[in-house]
């Protein structure tokens, strides 16, 4: 990994999981897709995520036949923001699936020069501790890995202390993204990472109804060697996707908050307000159905996406359109849609 990426993400990202953009004919709509990464580096995002749920895992399917092609799209956009900067975007690419579909994953990101590799377990569920390490481990040979605690509700298993304990052994781990949506199986997580002694993989929220909580938190952990503090540096998210420019404000207030001696009230109040800003965003009121349609709708209504269309035909939930314009009227601090209206057409061009 590049050691310039791996300090920066080190250090704690603002990472988007990057959506797909399609027109109203399900085709990939190329201009759109390339809009959407340029918006993300414009709005200060450190790292982008990219074959994710976010971009719909059906771009795998030999019949969709997107999953290189966006990676792709990404890659370009990617590198020719990075001719400008002096420290690399962090790229990140999903790898899912059995164990020979997740190694020729990785091997194509590797190809495309992606720093690491976010791993989803989602379809070992029947997998015994010994059996998913065994797949870990022949993906880190590929490409450096980032842990993924998926909640269930989208298709995730419980992976209990035992399980991270041992993960977080595996050398070529650079991070993990944690999203089981469960205080307790967090904290599993992250008292792996500690009594395994990894000071140097990186903790990244991706409990999306606890983002300002987790990134103002403390872990002070007991050790045999004594107390060990650590915290979530930064974020991998889907609801990172929308409002960008104001998640990075975010993020720098939480790190400023993370430094002080205490948290300001006012920020875990804005904690409230994120979280039902996500309900709303990620549908939770109807199972989750309409998260990556809620994620669109946002999109299309900021110009940058010219459709809603997803691959599998995912629309918003009942009530949700309603939703989304309550808390567009409650939170206008949240948003950037200044922003975007003033540099859409520029991200659009060719």
């Amino acid at each position: 990994m590049n050691p310039q990426a791996r300090h920066a993400l080190g250090q704690g990202l603002v990472i988007p999981a990057h959506p797909l953009a399609l027109d109203e004919d399900g085709r990939l709509d190329e201009r759109h897709q390339r809009a959407l990464t340029r918006y993300y580096v414009a709005a200060g995002a450190g790292g982008l995520a990219v074959g994710v749920h976010t971009t719909q895992f059906a771009i795998r399917d030999p019949a969709v036949g997107l999953f290189e092609p966006v990676l792709t799209l990404a890659r370009e956009e990617m590198s020719r923001a990075d001719r400008g900067r002096v420290i690399p975007l962090v790229r990140i690419g999903g790898i899912c699936g059995a164990t020979p579909q997740a190694m020729k994953e990785a091997t194509l990101l590797a190809d495309l020069g992606y720093h690491a590799g976010l791993l989803s377990l989602a379809a070992l569920h029947e997998a015994s501790d010994d059996e998913l390490l065994a797949h870990c481990r022949s993906v880190a040979e590929i490409v450096p890995l980032v842990g993924f605690y998926l909640q269930p509700a989208v298709g995730g298993r419980p992976l209990g202390y035992a399980f991270w304990r041992r993960f977080a052994e595996i050398e070529r781990v650079r991070a993990i993204k944690i999203a089981p949506f469960n205080r307790y199986q967090t904290l599993d997580v992250v008292r792996a990472v500690v009594d395994a002694g990894r000071h140097d993989i990186a903790l990244y929220t991706g409990n999306d109804d606890h983002i300002v909580g987790d990134l103002v938190t403390p872990y002070r952990l007991q050790t045999r060697a004594g107390p060990i503090e650590r915290r979530v540096v930064g974020g991998l998210l889907g609801h990172w996707a929308v409002w960008t420019q104001r998640a990075v404000a975010l993020l720098a207030e939480c790190h400023a908050a993370a430094r002080a001696p205490y948290v300001p009230a006012s920020l875990l109040r804005t904690g409230i307000e994120v979280t039902d800003c996500n309900a709303v965003v990620f549908d939770a009121a109807n199972a989750f159905h309409g998260c990556i349609a809620g994620i669109h709708a946002v999109l299309r209504r900021q110009r940058l996406l010219a459709s809603t269309r997803t691959l599998t035909g995912d629309t918003l939930g009942p009530g949700q359109a309603e939703e989304l314009d309550r808390v567009c009227r409650a939170y206008p601090h949240l948003f950037d849609d200044e922003f975007v209206a003033d540099h859409v057409d520029s991200w659009r061009r060719p």
